[in-house]
C-alpha cells in the first residue's frame, strides 16, 4: 500500500471482507487483516440472508450463482401441540421470503474481489492505522485486548449441523419444529428446535440441518453412524421429506445470546487511534431467526453510511462519529436478540400451562394480519434504521 491505512480490519470473513470493499468504495485505503489459513474442514454453514444483504452482496458483484443461491419461498413452523405459524412470499407481494446460500462460495466471491481491489491491502498482523474495526467473531481476541466485556447467555443448546439429500423435493420451504425429547440419563424431557433449510438451488432436495438439542443430546446424534443419524432425524421431522442421506460431514457448536458491553472507543494508550466492532465479534444470537449474518452485514452497511455523511473536519477515529454507528445499531441488535431469546425461553418452559399458551399463541400471531407482516418484512431487512446525527 503506497499510503498508510485509513482503516485497518481485523478479521477477512464475510463481514470484514464485505466492509473492505464497502470502505475501498469510498476510496480509502484499508489494511485486511487475514488469519493464517488454518486445516481444511468440511464446511457445512449455510446462511439465510435477507433483501437487504443480497442488494447489497449483488451491488458489489459478489452474489453467487446457480446452486449456491436457494430462494426461499416459504416458511413453514410447528409448535409442540398443534400450533403452527406460514410465511409466504405470495402474501408479503415478493417472489422469495430470502435467499439460502453456500458459505464456502460467498466467502471465494469476496476474496477475489478484495484480491482485485488496488485500495486493499490483505496482511497477516495488525498495522496501525487512525481507526480499526474488529470483525473476528464472537472468538476475538482483539475484543478481549481492548478490555471490552463480553456479556454472554449460555443457552443449554448446541446446534448440529450438516448437509442432506431428501427423497423428496425441498420446493424451496424452509421448515422448522419446536419439540421435546427425553434424553437417557436427564430427569425430564429437554426442548429442542430442528430447521430444515433448502439448499442446491430451485427444484434441489439437498437441505441444510440445525438441529438445537441439549448437550448431551448432541453428543449422542453425533456418535451416530450416518445411517441411524438420518433415521432419527426422519422420525423427529416426521419424515416430512422422505428418506434422508447425509452428503457431509456433521458439525456440531454451543449455543449463545451475546452482545460486547460497548462497540467503540479510543485504543488504549494511544493517541488518535479508535476502534469499533462489527459482526459476530459485537453480537451472538440463537440461530433459530437465521438472523446472525443479516445483523452483521447491516453493521458494516450503517458503518460505511457514518463515514461517508461524516463533517469534513471530523477525523475517522473521532469518538463521537463512531458513537452515531453504536447508537444506530444497537436498537436493532437489541430487539432481535429479545426476539430469539424470548422465542428460545418461552419454547423451554415444560408443563402443558406452558405449552396450551405458546401453541394458543402461534395460532392467533398466524392470522394477526398487520402484525405478522410487519415482523416478516423486518426479517426481509425492508425495514431501515434512520442514523443518528449529532455528537
Amino acid at each position: 500500500m503506497a499510503q498508510h491505512p485509513d482503516i485497518c480490519i481485523r478479521g477477512a470473513g464475510i463481514v470484514g471482507r464485505t466492509l473492505a470493499l464497502l470502505l475501498a468504495r469510498e476510496q480509502l485505503n484499508v489494511a485486511l487483516v487475514a488469519a493464517p489459513d488454518k486445516p481444511h474442514f468440511p464446511d457445512v454453514r449455510a446462511y439465510s440472508l435477507n433483501g437487504a444483504a443480497k442488494t447489497l452482496l449483488q451491488d458489489l458483484r459478489c452474489w453467487p450463482d446457480g446452486p449456491a443461491v436457494t430462494p426461499v419461498h416459504q416458511m413453514q413452523v410447528w409448535g409442540d401441540q398443534g400450533g403452527q405459524l406460514n410465511f409466504g412470499a405470495h402474501e408479503q407481494g415478493v417472489t422469495e421470503l430470502n435467499w439460502m446460500v453456500d458459505v464456502p462460495v460467498l466467502e471465494d466471491r469476496l476474496a477475489a474481489a478484495v484480491q482485485f481491489q488496488p485500495k486493499i491491502e490483505v496482511v497477516n498482523t495488525p498495522v496501525a492505522a487512525p481507526l480499526t474495526v474488529v470483525c473476528e467473531g464472537r472468538a476475538s481476541q482483539t475484543r478481549s485486548e481492548l478490555g471490552v466485556g463480553f456479556d454472554v447467555t449460555h443457552y443449554e443448546q448446541h446446534a448440529v449441523a450438516t448437509r442432506l439429500v431428501c427423497a423428496q423435493a425441498h420446493q424451496g420451504i424452509a421448515r422448522q419444529w419446536f419439540g421435546w425429547h427425553h434424553t437417557p440419563g436427564l430427569p425430564q424431557p429437554q426442548a429442542e428446535i430442528l430447521a430444515l433449510l433448502p439448499m442446491g438451488g430451485e427444484g434441489g432436495r439437498e437441505v441444510a440441518l440445525v438441529w438445537s438439542v441439549h448437550p448431551h443430546r448432541a453428543q449422542a446424534l453425533m456418535a451416530l453412524p450416518p445411517e441411524a443419524f438420518a433415521s432419527e432425524l426422519a422420525q423427529a421431522c416426521a419424515h416430512a421429506l422422505g428418506t434422508m442421506t447425509l452428503s457431509a460431514e456433521r458439525g456440531v457448536w454451543p449455543l449463545q445470546l451475546a452482545r460486547a458491553q460497548r462497540w467503540i472507543g479510543a485504543m488504549p494508550g494511544v493517541a488518535k487511534q479508535s476502534f469499533a466492532l462489527a459482526g459476530d465479534a459485537a453480537h451472538a444470537l440463537h440461530p433459530l431467526a437465521g438472523q446472525g449474518l443479516n445483523l452483521g452485514l447491516a453493521d458494516v452497511t450503517e458503518l460505511v453510511q457514518v463515514i461517508r455523511n461524516k463533517e469534513f473536519w471530523r477525523p475517522l477515529h473521532d469518538v463521537k462519529l463512531l458513537r452515531r454507528y453504536e447508537r444506530a445499531r444497537q436498537a436493532d441488535v437489541q430487539a432481535m436478540g429479545w426476539v430469539t431469546d424470548g422465542l428460545q425461553r418461552l419454547f423451554a418452559q415444560p408443563g402443558p400451562v406452558w405449552q396450551n399458551m405458546r401453541n394458543w399463541g402461534m395460532r392467533g400471531f398466524d392470522r394477526s394480519g398487520p402484525l405478522k407482516h410487519w415482523m416478516t418484512q423486518h426479517a426481509m431487512g425492508q425495514t431501515h434504521t434512520t442514523p443518528t446525527r449529532g455528537g
